[in-house]
């Protein structure tokens, strides 16, 4: 028996405040859900700048900021360091709980096609120094000795470069003390907005006795065929036949994986995307010249449309009130990029339509204009083939090749959840076009947040890039909640602890 997890294990049983470090911790995502489920965050590493100055905006006090929004790079900083530096105390008696999740990158397949371009070599993602950081994970919870952690990635983590990480990791854990399982959790079964698929790996310190390694689903939701597939592709080094094991269970053997929870018809539907954005200020700067090239600050307060709360979606409003990060007043991040080029196309994009629908309504819309000119201009028509002809394509028509990139724009259904916010939204927001016609455009940064599921009072460090990186990379508070939760159950034996949850 380990003297010092009975130690930490009574003084939280007995009252004492859950402290948790969360490593890889981007601006806030798996922090705000461990904090709305009474954990208190004591400490973060993160080497982004933006995401540090945003997890230290909302969760440490002013006369504190400083010390916490510097980034760290956590194959340079060591635990020892990083206590002295934070003022922690000692590693082993300073922290309760250790979340977070090594960057994806290496680890997601995408990834793996950018790297084999650079290398020119077909495994050259294993040789990413991005896919060892699960070690440095592993170091920090060997220095801090926690009770119990949570580990999250992307699913290609369980087949990476055909074989499993997490079964390394909880093979790892098990050597140091730990009960360990994971399993695939989709963040829409949790009241997110959002269809997003995470691995999700929970350990316990023996002591704990832990049952329930996971939180039954809250909502329900068929997931569309592709994320069927990428479930099955990842779930290949785990179960010898996939469509049989989702009935049977058959298991490949000594496996530390567990069959995500169901979540059965009883529940009630996912959240949608029009409850989730609906009451947001519509936007129309860009419609009437308004909205002009340039970084987006967050300085222009946007009051919310005068209506009753009582009127919003259950959702909409615990967006408003969420316990620590209410507001009432109205969003500053409420803004969008400029894609003069698109508007017309993302006014005709019907619900669902991806790249190639908008490539083809482009094109129409270029022999529309086309023809109006020619109408207009009968002197001076624009002919097949001059330096005209190919400059009013350029201006309508987006150059990118709808067979290599049909996945690259798509415009959201208003009465299912999103798709997958990906990073990538720091550098385009395609992926989201809003699916209110009447106001042609993509996503707005404080849209992006609702559909991760932060609150309207979380804020963000940078202007709207930055931002909507932060919210692509982050976990939804509401599936980290969940998690959380469930962790405090097994960690007070059942027993309430902390501040009221959102």
């Amino acid at each position: 028996m380990n003297q010092l997890f009975v130690k930490k294990l009574d003084r939280i049983r007995n009252g004492g405040e859950v402290r948790v470090l969360d490593l890889f911790a981007g601006c806030g995502g798996i922090s705000l859900g461990f904090q709305s489920a009474g954990f208190k965050i004591s400490a973060a590493v993160e080497i982004d700048e933006f995401a540090a100055r945003s997890h230290a905006l909302n969760f440490f006090p002013a006369s504190e900021r400083e010390k916490h929004d510097t980034p760290v790079d956590i194959t340079k900083v060591d635990p020892d360091e990083l206590a002295e530096m934070l003022e922690l105390g000692e590693p082993d008696s300073a922290i309760d709980v250790i979340v977070g999740g090594p960057p994806c990158q290496a680890f997601a397949r995408v990834g793996r096609a950018k790297l084999r371009e650079v290398e020119a070599h077909p495994e050259a993602y294993i040789h990413d120094p991005r896919g060892n950081l699960y070690l440095r994970y592993l170091a920090y919870v060997k220095a801090f000795q926690p009770v119990a952690l949570m580990m999250e990635n992307v699913p290609d983590m369980l087949n990476y470069g055909g074989h499993n990480l997490a079964e390394e990791v909880c093979d790892s854990l098990s050597h140091l003390g730990y009960d360990c399982q994971y399993t695939l959790l989709n963040a829409v079964h949790y009241g997110v907005p959002e269809m997003r698929e995470r691995m999700v790996l929970m350990a316990f310190a023996k002591e704990v006795e832990a049952n329930a390694f996971f939180p039954g689903p809250t909502n329900r939701h068929t997931l569309p065929r592709g994320y069927e597939g990428s479930r099955q592709v990842a779930l290949q080094t785990i179960i010898e036949n996939y469509r049989e094991a989702r009935q049977q269970t058959l298991f490949r053997e000594n496996t530390y994986f567990v069959m995500p929870p169901p979540a059965g018809p009883a529940l009630p539907p996912a959240v949608t995307a029009r409850e989730a954005l609906e009451d947001l200020p519509p936007v129309s700067d860009h419609l009437n010249g308004k909205l002009k090239r340039g970084a987006r600050r967050f300085d222009t307060l946007i009051p919310y449309p005068e209506r009753d709360l009582s009127g919003l979606s259950d959702y909409a409003k615990l967006m408003r009130t969420w316990p620590g990060y209410e507001n009432p007043d109205g969003v500053k991040d409420h803004v969008i990029r400029y894609l003069p080029r698109d508007y017309d196309i993302f006014e005709r994009m019907r619900p669902g339509d991806q790249y190639p629908e908008a490539y083809q309504i482009a094109v129409e819309l270029f022999h529309e204009k086309l023809r109006a000119h020619n109408r207009k201009h009968r002197g001076a028509r624009i002919e097949a083939g001059s330096k005209e002809y190919a400059e009013l394509f350029q201006q309508t028509v987006p150059p990118y090749d709808p067979d290599k990139f049909p996945n690259k724009w798509r415009k959201m259904e208003a009465d299912a959840p999103a798709r997958t916010l990906m990073a990538h939204l720091g550098k385009d927001s395609y992926s989201h076009i809003h699916y209110d016609s009447r106001q042609k455009r993509t996503i707005s940064v404080r849209e992006a947040a609702r559909l991760q599921s932060f609150p309207d009072g979380f804020l963000f460090a940078g202007t709207m890039n930055p931002a909507l990186k932060q919210i692509g990379n982050a976990v939804p508070p509401l599936l980290s909640k969940a998690i959380a939760e469930n962790m405090m159950r097994e960690l007070t034996g059942g027993a309430e602890n902390g501040q009221d949850g959102a």
